[in-house]
């Protein structure tokens, strides 16, 4: 379904806070990093990005599934939006973050098999 939120990610520079602060507080399970410093939280139904080796940053956003990466940042961009992450192709999944005109963080994504 496309416009949907359907996912969230938390960015940290202290994954181990992090970790234990979710997993305590929600009971939800956080997987091993991956080699991009990135483990599932509560099996796919979000993230826990390790950005200490990218400046740092903390976010906790929601996710859009979109039909068109690329055409939804271009609209972002014409309603007033920000790039805080421009468009990663992993090979899995497209996906950008954007700040809204208010200074919200937001994140949009589609699967590459769609």
């Amino acid at each position: 379904m496309s416009n949907s939120v359907n996912y969230f990610e938390v960015g940290t520079p202290d994954p181990a806070a992090s970790t234990a602060f979710y997993s305590g507080m929600f009971n939800w399970p956080v997987g091993p990093p991956s080699e991009a410093r990135y483990s599932m939280v509560d099996g796919d139904r979000g993230g826990l990005w390790d950005t200490s080796t990218m400046g740092g940053g903390n976010w906790a956003i929601f996710y859009v599934q979109v039909d068109d990466v690329a055409e939804s940042i271009e609209k972002a961009v014409s309603l007033g939006a920000t790039v805080a992450v421009p468009l990663v192709d992993n090979g899995a999944i497209e996906f950008a973050h954007l700040v809204d005109p208010q200074g919200n963080r937001f994140g949009v994504w589609r699967p590459r098999d769609a």
